[in-house]
């Protein structure tokens, strides 16, 4: 074991990382010393997820000891149909805020936006180190840089095979391992209690793209050593057999593009899946083809790994967008994002004709080379049907083997646990019938089902060598909106709004009284918006009118001029005629204006 600390520069990519030598371990980072008479042996590791399970994104894991914290990821999960107007959702991070004193530092498993996009705004909030692989780092200072806090974060890299010791009770073992991106690592946590093994997101391909294959030589000496808990991803445990290698979507898009003479090619794949980049590459530069990159996120990962010698592109190869009008069709490939049929990605806006660059053609041939994320199945085939519709050749997922998962499907998953061995399970990474799944799928390979632990978000796992005590919502937990600029100021009650404002529609009723003696001096004037065409519904606005005037004339006759009264009177009356008549509740707005 030892520790160090690199200095992060992304010009010298193909140079080994300096080492800065220190009298001090930069790597390790202490916290107050406990009273000396308090005693060990009644400590317990607590593990704590605060986002990741019942749920597919925003993993992040929080491992506590005594007074220390270690966290392990800290993602993002993307906006629901439901979510109107939301970016980003990202974990409630309060229980860390509020331990803020004990926080060590943050370990990242691999780059994709699921583990590592909350960062900027958990760094904004608590500023602790990082520590990640080569790649990883890269790509989460590309996120700082676009948040403005690059240069006030700590980062460290760190290689698969090195041991880092954070604070005094935690060591953290970065294991090798295969993912549909480059650089993932699986974590072995040392600690007071015992070894846990953190697989983060995981395959078995034992022909990656780049690489060495994942270490199963290592899980499987700590399993003889003795591990306390395994943390086993269930992303694809509902999925018999074994997962393909990534390289063998690479004779499929050979394929394709042997196929293709004379047409252009459009590609559509998540932008941190580098090997699939690299091999649409190799298709292109094989069919003497030229490449450009389009949608901000596909542009900065491109960049970025290629700068860090992850991905290569021939300088011949690679040209702007906007250059692509000087070849021909057949000479071109397009790279782009909009998999998930996300609504403001390229691929959307091409399907729809609002990109600025490029429209579809009818001999176009386009890719989309991923498969759909559980909810976003709608989104994806509402943009296939608008690229059809435009005349182009739309290959995906059910027609042709263009995509592979990163994830460990059953028979991955039965190795992981025969290396390992634990002592307990703790799925992680999957809705809630993924973790029952992985949990009957550990009791078949002969697992006590008592030492498996089916958790929520906010639950907390108390664990010392001979025993493990479940607690369920014990830590704050949840969701935090992220609406352009404003973080967490878009709540529940915002999006209820926002969901009835889409269903029914407004209706604004103006009332003008005078200050002193409460009568109506104008109004009603009632104004519609979302819920009927005025024009085409006169007679109707006339008799809601009419009730709101009946109701004001009540209020009259009692001398009742208190706002508070008023408004709700008018709402209630309003509502309950117009139910009435259409089985429609609009969002009623009572305005009341004071006149002296």
């Amino acid at each position: 074991m030892y520790t160090r600390k690199f200095r992060n520069n992304t010009k010298q990519s193909s140079e080994t990382p300096e080492v800065m030598i220190t009298e001090k371990k930069p790597l390790e980072r202490r916290t107050a010393v406990r009273k000396r008479n308090e005693s060990r042996a009644v400590s317990k590791l607590k593990v704590i997820p605060l986002g990741g399970l019942h749920e597919v994104g925003k993993n992040i894991t929080a491992f506590e000891y005594e007074d220390e914290i270690l966290i392990v990821d800290c993602g993002v999960a993307f906006p629901e149909d439901d979510m109107l107007g939301i970016d980003l959702v990202i974990p409630d991070f309060s229980y860390l805020t509020k331990n803020s004193e004990k926080v060590l530092g943050v370990v990242i498993t691999h780059g994709h936006e699921d583990h590592i996009g909350s960062l900027p705004y958990f760094l904004k909030e608590l500023n602790v180190p990082i520590y990640g692989t080569k790649l990883t780092i890269g790509l989460v200072e590309t996120k700082l840089k676009e948040h403005n806090i690059l240069n006030s974060v700590e980062r460290n890299n760190v290689n698969a095979g090195d041991t880092i010791k954070l604070g005094r009770n935690f060591k953290v073992e970065f294991i090798r391992s295969t993912h549909s991106i480059a650089d993932s690592v699986a974590l072995a946590i040392t600690t007071p209690a015992g070894v846990v093994v953190h697989t983060g997101d995981f395959k078995i391909d034992f022909t990656p793209i780049q690489g060495d294959m994942i270490d199963l030589q290592r899980f499987a000496e700590l399993g003889k050593k003795g591990v306390l808990l395994l943390m086993c991803e269930s992303t694809n445990v509902e999925r018999t057999g074994y997962t393909m290698s990534e390289r063998s979507v690479g004779g499929i898009i050979d394929k394709i593009f042997d196929d293709s003479e004379g047409q252009r090619i459009m590609v559509a794949t998540f932008s941190s899946n580098i090997d699939r980049i690299q091999q649409i590459v190799n298709s292109a530069v094989a069919h003497k083809r030229k490449v450009a990159v389009v949608g901000r996120s596909m542009t900065n990962v491109v960049k970025t790994a290629g700068e860090l010698g992850y991905l290569n592109i021939p300088k011949t190869t690679l040209i702007d967008v906007q250059e692509a009008r000087n070849f021909s069709d057949g000479e071109l490939v397009i790279i782009t994002t909009g998999s998930q049929g996300e609504t403001m990605a390229a691929l959307s806006r091409i399907a729809l004709g609002e990109h600025r660059q490029i429209e579809v053609k009818p001999t176009d041939k386009i890719i989309i080379s991923a498969s759909p994320i559980p909810g976003n199945e709608k989104s994806i085939y509402k943009v296939i049907n608008e690229l059809i519709k435009k005349g182009a050749d739309v290959i995906y997922d059910g027609l042709m083997d263009v995509h592979v998962s990163g994830h460990a499907r059953q028979e991955e998953i039965k190795i992981m646990h025969s290396l390992v061995k634990p002592k307990y399970l703790m799925p992680i990474h999957g809705e809630y019938k993924m973790l029952r799944c992985h949990k009957n799928l550990a009791c078949e390979l002969g697992m006590d089902k008592n030492n498996v632990f089916v958790m929520a978000n906010g639950d907390v796992l108390e664990l010392t060598k001979n025993s493990a005590k479940h607690y369920v919502n014990a830590v704050p937990s949840g969701q935090i909106f992220v609406d352009g600029l404003g973080v967490g100021d878009v709540g529940n009650i915002v999006l209820r709004d926002r969901r009835h404002l889409s269903q029914d529609g407004l209706m604004i009723v103006v009332v003008a009284m005078d200050k002193y003696s409460g009568e109506i001096l104008s109004g009603p004037d009632i104004i519609s918006r979302g819920f009927v065409y005025v024009r085409e519904s006169e007679e109707l606005m006339d008799d809601a009118k009419a009730v709101v005037n009946e109701a004001l004339a009540k209020c009259e006759r009692k001398n009742i001029n208190e706002w508070a009264y008023i408004k709700t009177l008018i709402k209630d009356t309003l509502r309950d005629y117009l139910w009435q008549k259409t089985k429609r509740s609009p969002m009623i707005l009572p305005i009341v204006m004071d006149i002296e």
